[in-house]
C-alpha cells in the first residue's frame, strides 16, 4: 500500500487520482489546507497530522505500507517570512517524526515533494539539479533542510528517496473533478481568475522593477497533471531500482513573467484584469526556471501541457468549483 501524506491537498489529490488506478492508497491529511472532497473515493482516508507520532504508529501498524509520498508541508513564501517558526516546525520537525515512524516499521521508500525555491536564483539560463542551493526565504530553507536530512538518511540507513523539485503548479483535472482551492488563495493564476470573474477588485503585481523583460518576476509553470505523472514515474522507478538518493527538477523549461500570465488569463477568459502595482515581497527572487533534462532522460517524463492549457483547465475548474 502507498501512503500519501497531504493527499487531500491540491497536488496530492491529483497524484492520488493517478495512483489508485494501479495501487492501494491511503491518504493521511489533517485537512488544514486540504479537502476531504478532493480525495478519490477508491483511496482509504485517515484524518491526522504527521506531528502525531501515536496516530502515525497506529497507521503503520494497521496497514502494510510499502512507500510514502510526502505532500504535507506549508508552502507560502510570504507566510514563511512572517512566521518562520511554523515552517520549521511543520516542514522539518514533522517530517523527522514521519521518518522516525517509517524506520521503526521498516518502510524505506520515500518520494519527497520539494521546491525550486531551494536554488540560488540565476539571471540567465536554466537551473539544473547541480545548480547552487541558497534559498531566499524560510519556506525554501525548510525544504532544503529536509532534502539534506533525506540524503543523510540514505547514506546511513537502508533507505531510498527521490526528491522532486518544481516551481509553480497550475491547472486542474481535465474532467473538472478536482482542482486548486486554497483559503486564503496565494497562487497567481487562481488570483487572476478570481479578479477576472469579478470576485476581487484587483490583482496585485508585487514589483514591476525586477531585471526582467517586463520588470515582473519570471517563473516556470507546470500543469498539475503533468506533475502527478512525474510522481508516479518516480515511485515506479524507486520500486525497481536501488538508487538511494536522487533529485529531479520538474518543469516546462520555459519562464513566464507575471504580466505574461495575466495576459494569457485575459485571452482565455476574454476578460480584462484590474491591475494594482505593489511593492516587492520579501524573499521573491526575480527568475526561477528549471531544466528538466535529467528526469526526461532517466524516467522519460516530459511536460505535455502548455500555459494556455493550464489556464483553460484552471478556468473550467474555477467556474464549477466543487469545494
Amino acid at each position: 500500500m502507498i501512503l500519501v501524506v497531504g493527499g487531500a491537498g491540491y497536488i496530492g489529490s491529483h497524484v492520488v487520482k493517478e495512483l489508485v488506478q494501479t495501487e492501494q492508497v491511503i491518504v493521511y491529511d489533517n485537512l488544514s489546507t486540504g479537502h476531504r472532497e478532493a480525495v478519490d473515493e477508491r483511496a482509504i482516508f485517515v484524518q491526522g497530522d504527521i506531528k502525531d507520532e501515536v496516530k502515525l504508529t497506529q497507521l503503520f501498524t494497521l496497514f502494510s505500507i510499502t512507500a510514502v509520498v510526502h505532500f504535507a508541508a506549508a508552502n507560502s513564501v510570504e507566510e514563511s517570512v512572517r512566521n518562520p517558526w511554523h515552517y520549521y516546525e511543520n516542514n522539518v520537525g514533522a517530517t523527522l517524526n514521519l521518518l522516525k515512524v517509517m524506520r521503526a516499521h521498516k518502510v524505506n521508500k520515500f518520494i519527497f515533494s520539494s521546491t525550486a525555491a531551494t536554488y540560488q536564483p540565476i539571471e540567465q539560463g536554466l537551473l539544473n539539479e547541480n545548480s547552487a542551493t541558497c534559498p531566499a526565504n524560510p519556506y525554501g530553507r525548510s525544504k532544503r533542510m529536509v532534502e539534506q536530512i533525506l540524503e543523510d538518511y540514505t547514506a546511513a540507513y537502508d533507505f531510498q528517496c527521490t526528491v522532486l523539485r518544481y516551481f509553480n503548479v497550475a491547472g486542474a483535472d481535465a474532467f473538472t473533478q478536482i482542482g486548486e482551492s486554497h483559503l486564503p488563495e496565494t497562487h497567481l493564476i487562481p488570483l487572476v481568475l478570481k479578479n477576472l470573474n469579478g470576485e476581487t477588485e484587483s490583482i496585485k503585481i508585487y514589483g514591476d522593477d525586477y531585471d526582467t523583460v517586463d520588470g515582473t518576476c519570471i517563473r516556470d509553470f507546470v500543469h498539475v497533471e503533468d506533475l502527478a505523472t512525474a510522481h508516479i514515474l518516480a515511485l515506479e522507478a524507486l520500486t525497481i531500482e536501488q538508487t538511494p538518493f536522487t533529485i529531479y527538477n520538474v518543469g516546462n523549461e520555459h519562464g513566464y513573467s507575471v504580466k505574461e500570465i495575466i495576459k494569457t488569463c485575459e485571452q482565455v477568459t476574454n476578460k480584462k484584469a484590474t491591475i494594482e502595482n505593489a511593492k516587492r515581497r520579501s524573499g521573491d527572487p526575480a527568475r526561477l526556471v528549471a531544466s528538466s533534462k535529467k528526469i526526461r532522460q532517466a524516467l522519460g517524463w516530459e511536460a505535455e501541457k502548455d500555459l494556455q492549457t493550464m489556464v483553460e483547465h484552471a478556468w473550467n475548474w474555477h467556474q464549477l468549483q466543487k469545494y
